[in-house]
């Protein structure tokens, strides 16, 4: 479990959540042209609710999700 300042230091995105939690976003350059999003939304007490990677093709058109928190999906593609 990471606290809010080590969250705020690796993900240098943030938004609020209605419920007090915090949806945090970081984004990585793709291999292949295109960028891949981490994005984790954390409850009140800064406790991981979910955690997922969204894969993003050169045109900007979502590609693929794998979801790994709670529960890992895998990777689905669109």
């Amino acid at each position: 479990m990471a606290s809010r300042a080590q969250n705020e230091r690796k993900f240098k995105h943030w938004e609020e959540l209605p419920d007090g939690g915090r949806k945090y976003v970081l984004e990585f350059a793709g291999r292949a042209a295109g960028r891949a999003l981490y994005i984790k939304e954390v409850d009140a007490n800064e406790n991981t609710t979910r955690f997922v990677q969204e894969i993003y093709d050169a045109t900007g058109r979502l590609v693929a999700v794998h979801q790994t928190f709670p529960v890992d999906l895998g990777h689905k593609q669109l």
